[in-house]
């Protein structure tokens, strides 16, 4: 195998002075932001149920959380909290956007 000539740099890589630090892909950011949420509202993760770009390179995660479990599990009441990450994937924001019953079918 050889070596890049002087300047140049192998395929793929890129300058450390250009790379990114932050929440890189989705995944990353859905692990952020699941982090994030549960250290502030002390709720059992249930998982993440959608992850998209935000302005400004960020990430808006929608992440589901167990806020009062009852027996039967199916009348357990969930909350879907949406998450507002940084280009850098620091928490930006957070609100509760939904509240459900475990056993209640989409509408």
């Amino acid at each position: 195998m050889t070596e890049p000539a002087a300047g140049e740099r192998r395929k793929g890589s890129a300058p450390s002075s250009r790379r990114r630090r932050g929440a890189g892909g989705a995944g990353e950011a859905a692990r952020r932001a699941a982090e994030a949420l549960t250290e502030l509202i002390r709720h059992r993760l249930e998982g993440v149920s959608a992850v998209c770009r935000g302005e400004d390179d960020g990430w808006i995660v929608d992440v589901d959380v167990l806020e009062l479990a009852r027996i039967p599990d199916t009348t357990s009441l969930l909350a879907t909290y949406r998450v507002e990450l940084d280009a850098a994937g620091e928490l930006v924001q957070y609100r509760r956007v939904a509240r459900f019953r475990r056993g209640a079918q989409d509408q």
